[in-house]
C-alpha cells in the first residue's frame, strides 16, 4: 500500500499492490464529500494489458463504507471459509474477499460504470495481501483516505 498526498494526515490517495504481482494495482483517489453522508472518489484499476478508470465511485457512509469490510478482514486474519462481498450501492465498485493458503487474502476488484449504457464493460482484477498487518494497514490507509474528519 502506498499513500500519496498534501499532507501525512490526509492522503489523497491509495494504491494497493498485489504481493505476487507489483504490476497489478488499485488505486483509490480524489475523494470528494458534497455532503455528510456521501462521498466520491476515483477507482483505477491496472495490470500488464489492462487500465480501467472509474470516476464518482458514491459510497453512502451510512449504508455503503467500504472501511468496516476491510477492518473486518484484517481482524479476521486467522481466516475464514468462502468469499466476503462488498459493494457500492451502485455496483460501480464490488470487492470480494477470500482468504488462501499461507495466511493471504485475494481481494478481486470489479470496476462497473453504471453511468453509461447497461452493461457497457466491466473488469477486475485481483490483489493478493498478507491477511494481517497488510490488510491492517490497507483498512487504516482506507479510512484516512476516507474519512480524514475522523482519525483511526
Amino acid at each position: 500500500m502506498n499513500s500519496q498526498g498534501a499532507s501525512p494526515d490526509e492522503p489523497q490517495s491509495v494504491s494497493i499492490r498485489c504481493s505476487i504481482n507489483r504490476a497489478v494495482c488499485v488505486r483509490l483517489s480524489d475523494p470528494v464529500r458534497d455532503d455528510p453522508d456521501c462521498l466520491h472518489y476515483t477507482v483505477e484499476a491496472d495490470a500488464p494489458g489492462l487500465r480501467a478508470r472509474v470516476d464518482g465511485v458514491t459510497a453512502w457512509i451510512w449504508d455503503a463504507d467500504l472501511v468496516p469490510f476491510l477492518a473486518q478482514l484484517a481482524a479476521d486474519f486467522r481466516g475464514w471459509d468462502g468469499e466476503r462481498v462488498w459493494q457500492t450501492n451502485d455496483r460501480d465498485l464490488t470487492v470480494t474477499a477470500a482468504f488462501r493458503s499461507g495466511g493471504h487474502v485475494a481481494l478481486t476488484w470489479t470496476l462497473r460504470p453504471w453511468r453509461g449504457p447497461t452493461n457497457s464493460w466491466e473488469a477486475s482484477i485481483t490483489t493478493w495481501l498478507e491477511a494481517g498487518e497488510q490488510m491492517a494497514a490497507l483498512a487504516s490507509e482506507v479510512h484516512q483516505l476516507l474519512h480524514p474528519e475522523h482519525p483511526g
